[in-house]
């Protein structure tokens, strides 16, 4: 078990966005925890917090055979994509692109700019983009979204994004069958167990929680696990978690 907090993750300030990155660049050292290449977690490879200002945001640009799940705590994100995809996430929406062999797309804090439903506004948006290596390169690119507020209202541990066979049909599907990601969100003293898994990331996306063996854990910090679970949650106030659970890892 090793625990990362908010306060130690890398940031990126620019005049439009404030970025705070779990993982570092494939050249990085880390010197503040002896790690030469902070780079991944089983299978995860990209987990950054993003706080994008009004109106701005990342032009359109290139990803390939990458499995990119995005999450919005608050706000609204624009997705256009040369697939013809024109979407607005919100919070409950969970987001797949598949990279694959190659897709062009644009992601905008100005949704009211593409939805005329929605009124202008001024806030940030708050959200939270994860990659994963794809089990196969070379997949044609796919994209899917789906609404899961409903299922997260029970305080369980919701799959939203996953290729793990168990969680098949309940989750939008992943191109890695060892790689699934979850979510609960807890009322105050709500718990939930971890599962077992060779690798697990849990990320406390919102509020504070008890996470047994460890202590308290703030909103920001994140827990690497190694062949392990079972360990229970406990919100200490209103709380969001997500949690990658993942069967293997990249090669060293």
């Amino acid at each position: 078990m090793e625990i990362r907090r908010s306060a130690d993750r890398e940031v990126t300030r620019l005049d439009w966005l404030v970025s705070r990155a779990s993982f570092s660049g494939a050249a990085s050292f880390d010197p503040r925890f002896g790690h030469p290449r902070n780079t991944h977690h089983g299978l995860l490879v990209t987990h950054n917090e993003d706080t994008v200002d009004a109106g701005r945001g990342f032009d359109t640009h290139r990803h390939r055979n990458m499995e990119i799940v995005t999450w919005v705590l608050s706000g609204s994100v624009a997705h256009i994509d040369d697939r013809g995809h024109t979407s607005v996430i919100t919070p409950g929406l969970a987001q797949r692109m598949t990279a694959g062999t190659g897709i062009l797309h644009s992601e905008r804090n100005d949704a009211w700019r593409h939805d005329p439903s929605i009124p202008r506004h001024d806030e940030p948006a708050h959200v939270v983009q994860m990659w994963v290596v794809p089990d196969t390169a070379g997949v044609p690119p796919s994209y899917a979204q789906t609404d899961v507020t409903p299922a997260l209202a029970g305080g369980e541990l919701v799959p939203i994004v996953s290729g793990l066979p168990r969680h098949s049909g309940t989750a939008l599907g992943l191109q890695n069958r060892y790689a699934g990601l979850s979510v609960a969100r807890l009322a105050p003293s709500g718990a939930v167990l971890l599962p077992e898994a060779a690798y697990l990331h849990l990320f406390i996306a919102r509020g504070t929680v008890d996470l047994e063996g460890a202590g308290r854990l703030d909103q920001g910090d994140a827990v690497r696990l190694t062949s392990a679970g079972g360990h229970r949650v406990t919100a200490l106030a209103t709380a969001e978690i997500l949690v990658w659970e993942m069967a293997r890892a990249l090669p060293d």
